[in-house]
């Protein structure tokens, strides 16, 4: 089944220059394995496609069951070269917990998913 990324996380974004950087938070310690096995860096590409031009660095920080997004050539150059609405990464959290993952029903079956 899919289910979007809000039943299993929240998400915090900045930015530094022409960088966007999303943190992905699992809310509870049995999220956190589907969220690595799921969450790549080349599923976020995709998910931002037309907006991420660069390349999408993805880094685990199991003690705090968290992933760590990088999206290179994000931002139009920047909060002060950019023309774009959001030259700052801040809808940048919301955007990605609207992605879709899969999970199996076994999966769904076993996690409470309020």
């Amino acid at each position: 089944m899919k289910i979007q990324l809000t039943k299993l996380a929240h998400a915090r974004s900045g930015d530094k220059g022409d960088t966007a950087n999303v943190g992905l938070i699992a809310l509870r310690d049995e999220f956190y394995p589907i969220l690595v096995r799921e969450v790549t860096a080349e599923r976020v590409k995709e998910h931002f496609e037309g907006i991420c031009n660069g390349n999408v660095e993805r880094f685990e920080l199991e003690n705090l069951g968290a992933l760590n997004f990088l999206l290179h050539e994000s931002l139009g150059g920047g909060g002060t070269l950019s023309l774009m609405t959001d030259a700052q990464g801040k809808t940048f959290s919301t955007a990605l917990l609207r992605m879709k993952i899969d999970i199996s029903d076994e999966e769904a079956g076993t996690l409470e998913l309020g």
